[in-house]
């Protein structure tokens, strides 16, 4: 079934009570919080309202940073991810309570995308169908309503872009067992104050589920040395 047209998901319950509950809608310089793991990837200590922030190369990681803000009581949506459940964000430590998630967002999704830049926090979207000049209208929507707008892929004019690079997972046997956690690369690059690359090595997932910095291992030529040492 395809969603509504804008017009009606505006003034729909969703959109509205979130747009009701949202703290401080008038103050776009206002930083929603991530996970502390997160924090340095970002140049404002965490998600800036009116920024556009794409994430390239892992769900995974956009639901990650979904998790914080939705804990301290933001609204967040993600269009245009069939394939995304309810469970995988709840183990991620997404609260599900404050997440509606638009499969298909029908035949003119930057309609329904404007539209819960309107009344939510933070709003994903996977680009599929839309044009460069609809991308761009919908980042001047999200700075001019203080919303972030968080692209799976792809976007013309980001504020930022996480990328993951490399992804190892750990937890298998010798054809046994159960993958346990995965290790991630995260590059980041953007503009103005965000122009300075960064990068961050993760377990996304730890073993517990949710996002945790990865342990540090010395490269390879130090590892002798250190272990004459600790001898």
């Amino acid at each position: 079934m395809s969603a509504p047209a804008a017009p009606s998901l505006a003034t729909s319950r969703l959109v509205g009570v979130a747009s009701g509950l949202r703290a401080a809608p008038s103050d776009p310089a206002r930083v929603l919080p991530v996970r502390d793991e997160l924090a340095d990837l970002f140049p404002w200590g965490g998600l800036r309202r009116g920024t556009t922030i794409a994430v390239r190369g892992s769900t995974a990681l956009l639901l990650a940073l979904l998790a914080e803000a939705t804990a301290n009581g933001s609204w967040a949506a993600v269009v245009g991810v069939p394939d995304l459940g309810v469970l995988a964000a709840a183990e991620t430590g997404v609260v599900t309570d404050r997440l509606a998630l638009i499969p298909d967002p029908g035949a003119q999704p930057s309609s329904v995308i404007a539209a819960l830049l309107d009344g939510l926090d933070l709003v994903a979207v996977a680009p599929g169908r839309l044009a460069d000049a609809h991308a761009r209208r919908l980042s001047a929507r999200a700075r001019h309503r203080g919303a972030v707008l968080l692209p799976l892929g792809p976007w013309p004019g980001v504020d930022l872009e996480l990328r993951c690079d490399r992804s190892t997972w750990t937890g298998l046997g010798l054809g046994h067992g159960h993958l346990r956690q995965r290790e991630v690369v995260v590059h980041t690059r953007g503009r103005g104050s965000a122009a300075r690359p960064g990068r961050a090595t993760l377990l996304l997932p730890g073993p517990t589920g949710t996002v945790r910095p990865a342990p540090f291992e010395p490269p390879t030529e130090l590892r002798p040395r250190l272990r004459d040492r600790a001898g």
